[in-house]
């Protein structure tokens, strides 16, 4: 099953300290992964940051805003146990605890809104009431690489179509591949119909990889006879490796022709160019980093 969000996890983490003895954060996860079942495969996805597992993400997330709201404590370190509080709206609240039930507590709205310095009547809304807050970030982000990747394109689009063919080669040596700057070689002219790149990833050329790349509208697409040009040409290069950039999309038959013939070919459109430019920083700088901190549970329960 997929992993429950972290409103979905509340009244689970609740019965999971339905106990009269305090219980760790991971005793906790462990009980609950159980009672819901959620698999060990599950519990391997991670967070688009990759810095913790999204299970134990929003374990954490659901004991920090039930303590918020006065429904856990914490009599030991690290360890939790229901307050009096909290064993009442687990037994008035068979079926689900969320967000709607906490938003009762005074302590609660204290902790999800916070006072504008400049204006104190206003109140700011700072914690998702349907996302834990790293999830809310990675929302935020997601979104505005979205828009930064339809920005990309456009300036693509804007340059000649040599630009592309040149930021197609930095793209891959940002991902890896041809090592040095001196094993990609840019081969593609104006008009021309062959290659307009080779990357050597190996210093005599042995493991080659040829590449082209066109600049059409994004409203356009690459079709089954351009695929054939692009399959003559690796093979005229005596290579059968390839990639195909475009920053506009892939023909049905295109694509079927790329996936029948017997070469090791990768078709990227340009929704996945914006994405690669974006996550190799190619063309893109980083603006600005947050850091968000949650308590490390594991140091205390040691």
């Amino acid at each position: 099953m997929a992993v429950p969000d972290f409103q979905t996890l509340m009244r689970p983490v609740l019965a999971a300290l339905d106990s009269d003895e305090a219980r760790s954060l991971s005793e906790v996860r462990e009980t609950v992964a159980a009672a819901l079942g959620v698999t060990d495969t599950d519990r391997l996805e991670m967070l688009p940051s990759g810095k913790q597992s999204t299970y134990d993400n929003r374990v954490a997330w659901a004991v920090t805003h039930m303590a918020q709201a006065g429904l856990l404590e914490r009599p030991q370190r690290a360890r939790y146990k229901l307050t009096e509080r909290g064993q009442k709206v687990l037994a008035t609240h068979p079926a689900r605890v969320d967000t709607t039930v906490l938003i009762e507590f005074p302590e609660y709205i204290a902790f999800t809104t916070r006072k504008n310095s400049k204006n104190p009547k206003d109140p700011v809304v700072v914690v998702s009431q349907e996302l834990s807050p790293s999830e809310s970030i990675g929302a935020i982000v997601e979104d505005s690489y979205d828009s930064l990747a339809e920005e990309l394109l456009d300036r693509i689009l804007a340059q000649s179509p040599t630009f592309l063919e040149t930021l197609s080669l930095k793209l891959l040596r940002a991902m890896g591949y041809g090592g040095r700057e001196a094993l990609m070689e840019h081969t593609g002219k104006p008009g021309d119909g062959g290659l307009d790149g080779l990357v050597r990833q190996d210093a005599l050329g042995l493991d080659l990889v040829g590449v082209q790349a066109k600049r059409y509208a994004k409203d356009k697409s690459v079709m089954r006879p351009e695929m054939q040009a692009f399959v003559g040409a690796l093979q005229g290069a005596q290579t059968s490796r390839g990639v195909f950039v475009t920053t506009a999309t892939f023909s049905q038959g295109a694509r079927a022709y790329a996936e029948g013939v017997p070469l090791r070919l990768k078709l990227i459109d340009g929704v996945e160019l914006g994405r690669l430019l974006i996550r190799y920083n190619v063309g893109v700088q980083v603006r600005e980093t947050f850091e968000l901190k949650t308590i490390d549970e594991e140091a205390f329960e040691g």
